[in-house]
């Protein structure tokens, strides 16, 4: 059966600037964040094939668009177009003083990268003692400096992901993110943490961890998503191609966009189905993970499509081996530009959530992203209404 998709293509900084019919605003809010959207590609997949139909209309235009559709679109048609319009609750984090922590997603907001581990790509070993094991004040130092920067979450992190790492044993992954996850929490920190393991995300949970970041979408440990919907937590559910230890095997993508859109609509189902509120689902495109940096750039230039699936986007492009290939193969230290121009771009794509390893620098970008918004919002070109 064919498959819908509605990809918005052209955005403005107000819905001032842009007029519609009879003088009336002629974008649309973006999944309830500071960018407008203006005109729209909806597009028609043979099931998992090529597009066969692409056709591009103006926000005014879309509904009768849709109506047009053949019968077994129309409704998935309308419920993206829903989705692309809707403003996303916040997440509401209840920490362990009893304290209910807010995370508003109508404005960018920074998730710092904490390594408790040896062989991170960027920042391996920074939080580890001369033999290995985790340096609990030094992790600690780093998270409440990130803290004080401006980052709404601290994410923890015990295995490396990078292609090549070693599997850690989940009872020493436990020993590594756990003391550093009980300090932050119990310094009133909103903390999630980075796992695949159901294990790990009960012991983290238990340390006052109340967001779970998993990089296999609940897939590669069965009782995870159980877990989480026995915690009622937020979880992150990011797309990587690999099923086994290896996230990054197995990426063979006949449309990487749309592959990647469908699985992570997959595994959004999934977690409902499993009892996970659908407002506590955000999801992550994996950039890096078992793509090409062809396929990474296609992802990120079609980013504002994912807000169709309904949910809150995180991105995690901070030092990736993509801006390192895109500037002479600078290593992973010297991307700080490069993380910066990619945020911003997603920014104005309407993502509402940045995983960094650079909080200060990536805050100061999205307040002046978000002073430029604000200007305008008051548009110097409108003329006087009749």
């Amino acid at each position: 059966m064919p498959k819908l998709y509605i990809q918005p293509l052209t955005f403005a900084p107000s819905p001032q600037v842009v007029e519609g019919k009879d003088r009336m605003p002629g974008g649309v809010r973006l999944a309830g964040t500071m960018v407008y959207a203006r005109e729209f590609a909806i597009l028609i997949r043979s099931d998992s094939g090529p597009i066969i139909s692409r056709e591009i209309v103006r926000t005014e235009d879309l509904a009768a668009a849709l109506a047009r559709l053949p019968a077994p679109l129309v409704e998935e048609g309308q419920r993206q177009w829903s989705n692309l319009r809707m403003a996303h609750r916040p997440l509401e984090l209840q920490l362990g003083s009893g304290e209910v922590r807010t995370i508003r997603l109508d404005q960018p907001q920074v998730m710092g990268i904490l390594n408790v581990t040896p062989d991170s790509f960027s920042d391996g070993g920074q939080n580890s003692g001369m033999g290995g094991e985790v340096d609990v004040e030094a992790a600690v130092s780093r998270g409440v400096d990130m803290l004080e920067a401006g980052a709404a979450i601290i994410d923890i992190g015990g295995e490396s992901t990078r292609p090549g790492a070693k599997v850690v044993w989940e009872g020493d992954e436990a020993k590594r993110v756990v003391p550093v996850i009980e300090r932050l929490a119990n310094g009133g920190a909103a903390v999630s943490v980075d796992t695949r393991k159901a294990a790990v995300m009960e012991a983290a949970l238990e340390a006052g961890a109340r967001i779970v970041n998993d990089v296999s979408a609940l897939s590669h440990d069965p009782r995870s998503a159980e877990v989480v919907a026995d915690a009622q937590v937020p979880v992150v559910l990011m797309h990587a191609p690999g099923t086994g230890d290896d996230l990054h095997a197995d990426a063979n993508y006949g449309n990487v966009v749309l592959d990647v859109f469908d699985a992570l609509r997959e595994r959004r189902d999934t977690a409902m189905a499993a009892g996970i509120r659908r407002d506590n689902i955000v999801l992550d495109p994996g950039i890096g993970f078992g793509k090409s940096v062809a396929e990474n750039l296609a992802l990120l230039n079609a980013l504002p499509l994912f807000h169709a699936l309904g949910q809150p986007l995180l991105l995690g492009v901070s030092r990736k081996r993509f801006i390192g290939a895109l500037s002479k193969e600078a290593p992973a230290d010297q991307r700080l530009a490069g993380s910066l121009a990619v945020a911003t771009l997603a920014a104005d794509m309407g993502v509402q959530m940045f995983r960094v390893h650079d909080a200060a620098e990536t805050m100061q970008a999205m307040h002046v992203w978000r002073g430029l918004r604000d200007g305008a919002l008051t548009d110097f070109t409108q003329l006087p209404r009749d």
